[in-house]
């Protein structure tokens, strides 16, 4: 069974990436981009919004697709995922939802970080990160 997710790759005006730690399986504990499953009849712009709203509460425009990866999950499942550009239009930095905890990071920091499977390697192909 393939699920569709969305994520969102979203800077700020230092360069700096957004990143969540899960905080709930899977990946419990490591560091990824905020985003998650798309709900029935609802589009990926959509999603992404509301993914960023409950997980880092900031509102967002979703951008164009920036790159797409499928990862496995538990039971046959495969999470087909779409890493989508986003621009912060307000709301305050604070975790929520499945989010542990939500922060900025550069580059740096990021390679320093546990991080969910393939996620390092996926920016780096998408020249998100160098």
């Amino acid at each position: 069974m393939r699920v569709r997710c969305v994520g969102a790759i979203v800077h700020d005006a230092e360069g700096r990436l957004l990143l969540i730690r899960r905080g709930h399986p899977p990946d419990k504990g490591r560091w990824s981009l905020p985003g998650g499953r798309v709900e029935a009849g609802e589009s990926d712009a959509a999603a992404v919004v509301r993914e960023l709203s409950e997980e880092t509460g900031l509102r967002v425009e979703a951008g164009r697709l920036i790159g797409s990866v499928d990862r496995p999950g538990t039971g046959g499942v495969t999470y087909e995922i779409h890493d989508y550009a986003a621009i912060v239009m307000g709301g305050e930095l604070s975790p929520g939802d499945d989010a542990a905890e939500a922060r900025w990071t550069t580059p740096a920091e990021l390679r320093r970080l546990p991080t969910t499977d393939g996620l390092i390697e996926a920016l780096t192909e998408w020249n998100v990160i160098r």
